[in-house]
């Protein structure tokens, strides 16, 4: 009789088949095509086997036709509801074939609600049992997966489990239902089927991201001035600061105007500019965009790659606190060994070693923090978001840096100007930290009663700037604070968005035209599906279940009753939602898709060709006009708007891949920027150049289709 361990990747399987066997893990190769492992651990007979993240999905149940409202859903193999999911099947199979006649079952998967969903689907739907042991541990180390074993729980945190199941059955219902909804108002007003879609969180998500896009279309720039004072030494500004009367400045001006500058009052103080808090998952994916400008579902991915080679703890944690009990010391030591952080731990561990800990917890994992194991074969973006979080693991440790900062106030005809500077005294944390400090350093040295060396005086023009879009990292932060999705689903609902056109990519997010107008009619003709407070209640409600203080029967005919209302409520006015939608949905598309205007008068449009399965440049008119251009494969591509390439001043195309930082892409093939691109795309998941073959345009009859 053997115990089955239950892991949720075949990374992981290797890694916990690794630690535990007593003289070497046997491994076995399931229908040519999946690893499984077989070992002996002091003397117990274990098998290893592993999922491939989930393996059930919700599904309709009885479908009858493509309408809404729908409540009857049913569990099932994801490869019965998804052609996409068919990879799965082989791995239902084999964990069916293992689990019969062994004595234990332990799950194994990520010590989280997607981990437990994960695992407690597998035991009820392929292993026939109610209930599991449970292995529970933050890395993937060979030290701690052996802990985990000895100190195996003996069930499995049904909490969480029926938690995570109740969420993933509130999302359908809410994401197959808004969604029909929506393409179905499209469909019945115009004739034309394009999948809309929105969701518990996307919907309220999109209005956060739609009213900002909104204040900025409204914004009116203002007027106003201000008095700049240059001088050898530094440069000052009126303290008045902003004038709304050009008349008022100008008079202040007349009376400065030729007279000295006498330094009147140096004012210096210092502070202590504590040490930051260790990463949980959002802060990780802010500072990781912020100075290693990595997309935030990009670094979630990352990280969860240096986690299961145990490079670093589990990534998807809402601490930033460091527990005594990971071993501050034995990291350090094992730290020293790799020679760029020798240096900052030997430093570290001459003195008492205290975290600068933060406020937030999360039950089941600490802060994100490095093991001590050398890495191994990491490519540049893993190595950076690495370097990263072991920098920021070491500054935690550090001491208060000590910073001063200079009031000065400067005397020209009894008119006061005033100048700011801060600087750094003493380093301590941010030398540990070094390059991710990004602080601005000025120093000024000038003393009580000096005068100054007049440059100029002037009276700057300047008008307000409208409020800044939400950048990929500051929404998932926005979200975090108003409690809407968890740790682990807020990139990819911003994903999700992107996906479905109702955003642009960029460093900054823009709305599209598109994404303002759902929201528009969503909130004219049902608010209540863009309700914040709705989604945090149901946020309550899941934790509640967690905690055993719910259950998901209740939690689940809330949400019936709120659809059934709000439904009814929409399929009333479809016919108006709809033809308001459609037009936006095609302007949207006809800018995502617009290249330039072609010499015939036609638009040069990117297109789609299922034939190829890549995306080409054609004229609008053809088959009159047969001008295409080539695009690189393994891309989704779109319009930039109008952008010319610098090198070559021909049009550029915005290039993205998921989870990568977009880039642009000059259309010309000759363009001097070639051999560049070739370089990108191949470093972009091993794209190729190859394209559509321009010698044959007559290979693209019957294939033009919209962007999906």
């Amino acid at each position: 009789m053997t115990t089955l361990i239950l892991a949720e990747k075949p990374s992981a399987a290797q890694k916990i088949a690794e630690a535990l066997a007593d003289k070497g893990a046997k491994k076995s190769v399931y229908l040519k095509k999946i690893p499984y492992y077989e070992l002996t651990h002091n003397g117990e007979e274990i098998k290893v086997v592993c999922a491939v993240g989930h393996l059930f999905t919700v599904a309709e149940k009885d479908k009858k036709g493509w309408k809404y409202p729908v409540f009857s859903m049913e569990w099932k193999p994801s490869y019965e509801v998804s052609k996409g999911a068919a990879f799965t099947k082989p791995y239902v199979a084999l964990i069916k074939s293992a689990c019969k006649g062994v004595k234990k079952i332990i799950v194994a998967t990520d010590y989280d609600i997607e981990g437990e969903v994960i695992g407690f689907n597998i035991v009820r739907f392929i292993c026939g049992k109610k209930d599991a042991s449970r292995m529970k541990f933050s890395t993937t180390t060979k030290e701690d997966l052996r802990e985990a074993f000895d100190k195996v729980l003996n069930h499995m945190d049904m909490g969480q489990a029926e938690a995570g199941i109740t969420r993933h059955e509130l999302d359908w219902l809410f994401g197959i239902n808004l969604s029909r909804a929506l393409t179905l108002s499209v469909k019945n007003a115009t004739g034309m089927f394009k999948i809309l879609s929105s969701g518990r969180v996307q919907g309220p998500a999109l209005k956060i991201l739609a009213t900002r896009e909104l204040d900025i279309q409204k914004f009116i720039p203002v007027p106003y001035w201000e008095l700049a004072l240059d001088t050898k030494e530094l440069d000052a500004l009126h303290e008045h600061g902003k004038f709304d009367d050009r008349k008022t400045v100008e008079k202040i001006y007349e009376k400065c105007k030729g007279h000295k500058a006498i330094v009147k009052k140096v004012d210096r103080d210092r502070f202590n500019q504590d040490a930051p808090h260790p990463f949980d998952l959002t802060a990780l994916q802010v500072e990781a965009y912020k100075v290693l400008r990595i997309q935030p579902s990009e670094t979630l991915s990352l990280a969860q790659v240096l986690y299961t080679n145990s490079y670093i703890s589990y990534p998807r944690t809402s601490s930033n606190q460091l527990p005594e009990s990971i071993g501050y010391k034995k990291i350090m030591d094992k730290l020293k060994a790799q020679l760029p952080y020798k240096a900052f731990c030997e430093e570290l561990m001459k003195g008492p070693l205290k975290p600068n800990n933060g406020k937030k917890t999360d039950e089941a994992h600490p802060a994100i923090y490095p093991t001590g194991e050398i890495p191994e074969d990491l490519d540049e973006r893993e190595r950076k978001l690495y370097d990263l979080i072991v920098k920021r693991f070491l500054a935690t440790f550090a001491k208060a840096a000590i910073r001063e900062t200079v009031n000065i106030i400067i005397d020209v005809n009894k008119e006061n100007f005033l100048v700011k500077g801060t600087r750094t005294v003493e380093e301590n944390w941010h030398k540990f930290y070094h390059p991710y400090v990004k602080l601005q350093e000025e120093e000024i040295n000038v003393d009580e009663k000096q005068e100054l060396k007049v440059n100029s005086l002037d009276i700057l023009d300047k008008q307000t700037a409208p409020p800044r879009r939400y950048t990929p990292a500051s929404i998932i932060k926005e979200l975090e604070k108003r409690k809407l999705g968890t740790k682990a689903t807020r990139s990819e609902i911003i994903e999700n968005l992107f996906d479905r056109n109702y955003l642009k990519k960029g460093d900054s997010i823009e709305v599209t035209g598109l994404g303002l107008k759902a929201i528009e009619v969503l909130d004219k003709y049902c608010p209540d599906i863009l309700d914040e407070k709705l989604t945090r209640d149901f946020e309550k409600d899941m934790e509640n279940i967690r905690k055993g203080k719910s259950n998901e029967k209740e939690t689940l005919e809330h949400a019936e009753k709120f659809l059934t209302k709000v439904l009814g409520e929409f399929k009333a006015k479809e016919l108006e939602i709809g033809k308001e939608l459609a037009g936006s949905y095609q302007e949207t598309m006809r800018l995502d898709s617009f290249v330039e205007k072609c010499t015939c008068g036609g638009d040069l449009q990117i297109r789609y060709t299922p034939k190829f399965k890549s995306y080409f440049i054609a004229c609008s008119k053809y088959p009159e006009c047969k001008i295409t251009r080539s695009l690189p494969r393994g891309f989704l591509a779109k319009g930039t708007g109008g952008k010319k390439c610098d090198a070559c001043d021909s049009p550029e195309v915005l290039l993205i891949k998921k989870g990568k930082r977009p880039w642009v892409f000059c259309i010309n093939p000759d363009c001097p920027k070639k051999d560049e691109y070739k370089k990108k795309i191949e470093k972009k998941n091993n794209a190729t150049f190859e394209g559509v073959d321009d010698s044959k345009p007559s290979a693209f009859d019957q294939t033009f289709t919209d962007l999906p």
